[in-house]
C-alpha cells in the first residue's frame, strides 16, 4: 500500500462517500472538512481528491502540502476548483468531466421533447379537466446547435441524431470535426456564433464558467435566434446573461429556455424562472441519478491506480484556460 495518504476533501457534514473500504485497499485515506483535519497528513501526502470540499479548503490543504503531485475533483466544473497558486503550480488537476455526460444528455433530449410536443399545455389541461386538442411539431429535421461541443455535448448531439435532429456546433478551436464526427455536420468559431445560432431550432449550451465563456450569450445572441427557439443550459448559469434571457422570454422572442444551471443557487424565493410559463426548471440535478456519486468514485479509484502505476492521467485539465 502506498504510504503517502490520499487527502479526501467534503463539505461540513458530507459523509455520502461511496467505495471508502475499496479505497483504502488502495491506499491510506484521510477524510476531513477542515485544514485541521489534514494538518498531519497534508505534508507527507502527493493526492487529494476533492469529493465536496470548498474551494477555500482546497486551498488551504494544497498550500499545507508540499509533496502534492495530482489534485482530481469529482465535479466537472472548475470554477470552484482553481485559485492562482495551483494554476501556476506544477501539480496535474483533473475533473469528473464525461463521467455525467450520458444523463445529461438525457436531460437535454427530454427538454426538446418537452417543448416539441407541449407537455406543459397537456398537463395543464390535464389538471383542469379540458380536453382540447391542439398541433405538436416533429423534431426531426430541426436544427440543433450545441455551444461547447465536448464531452457533454457529444452525448447530446448522439441522441438528437437518433431521432434525426440536424447538429451544429461552437467551439473556440475549430478543428475538421465534420471530417472525423458523424454525429456533427458543421462546426462554428466562437466569433460565428451570432450566425450559428441564427440558424438553431434549439440550442444546448454545455460550457465551462470561465472568463471566456461568462456571459457568452446576451442580448445580441438572443436578438438573432428564431421566435421559435429553445435554450437549453445544462453547463454554467452565468455563461449565459441572465437577464438577457429574461427579457427574451417576457417579450417571446424565443419559445422557451429547460434550465439546470444558474448565476445563484439554489435560486432565491421570487425569481422570474419560478412564474415564466415558458421556462423549465430542474434544480441542477439533471446528472443525479441514482448511482451518480457512485460512478464518481469509480472513476477516481481508476485514475488512482493509472497514477499508482504510472499511467498518463485522464481528463487532465489546462488550468490556464479553465478546462
Amino acid at each position: 500500500m502506498n504510504p503517502s495518504p490520499v487527502l479526501v476533501l467534503t463539505a461540513q457534514g458530507d459523509r455520502n462517500i461511496p467505495f471508502l473500504t475499496e479505497l483504502r485497499q488502495m491506499t491510506t485515506i484521510v477524510v476531513g472538512d477542515s485544514p485541521r483535519d489534514f494538518a498531519g497528513a497534508a505534508e507527507d501526502a502527493e493526492v487529494i481528491l476533492n469529493w465536496s470540499g470548498s474551494l477555500a479548503l482546497l486551498r488551504d490543504v494544497f498550500l499545507l502540502s508540499r509533496r502534492l503531485r495530482w489534485i482530481h475533483s469529482r465535479a466537472a466544473g472548475l470554477e470552484q476548483t482553481l485559485f492562482p497558486e495551483l494554476i501556476e503550480s506544477e501539480v496535474i488537476l483533473t475533473n469528473g468531466g464525461g463521467v455525467f455526460s450520458a444523463s445529461l444528455g438525457e436531460f437535454a433530449l427530454a427538454a426538446i421533447l418537452y417543448f416539441a410536443k407541449d407537455f406543459r399545455r397537456m398537463i395543464d389541461n390535464q389538471l383542469a379537466g379540458i380536453w382540447e386538442q391542439f398541433d405538436v411539431t416533429m423534431i426531426s429535421g430541426k436544427t440543433l446547435g450545441i455551444v461547447g461541443y465536448g464531452s457533454i455535448g457529444r452525448a447530446v448531439a448522439a441522441r438528437a441524431r437518433a431521432l434525426e435532429m440536424r447538429v451544429i456546433g461552437l467551439r473556440r478551436h475549430v478543428p475538421q470535426l465534420s471530417d472525423q464526427d458523424p454525429l456533427i455536420e458543421q462546426v462554428y468559431e466562437s466569433e460565428q456564433r451570432l450566425e450559428m445560432l441564427s440558424r438553431c431550432d434549439y440550442v444546448v449550451v454545455t460550457l465551462p464558467l470561465t472568463e471566456r465563456t461568462r456571459d457568452l450569450i446576451g442580448d445580441a445572441e438572443f436578438a438573432v435566434m428564431k421566435n421559435s427557439a429553445v435554450i437549453i443550459n445544462i453547463g454554467r448559469g452565468p455563461t449565459i446573461n441572465e437577464q438577457a434571457m429574461i427579457k427574451a422570454l417576457l417579450e417571446k422572442r424565443i419559445r422557451g429556455a429547460a434550465l439546470d444551471v444558474f448565476d445563484q443557487e439554489p435560486l432565491p424565493q421570487g425569481h422570474a424562472f419560478y412564474s415564466l410559463p415558458n421556462v423549465l426548471l430542474s434544480p441542477h440535478c439533471a446528472d443525479h441519478t441514482p448511482d451518480w456519486l457512485d460512478d464518481s468514485m469509480r472513476f477516481f479509484l481508476a485514475q488512482l491506480d493509472r497514477f499508482q502505476r504510472a499511467q498518463p492521467l485522464l481528463n487532465v485539465v489546462d488550468k490556464k484556460s479553465g478546462y
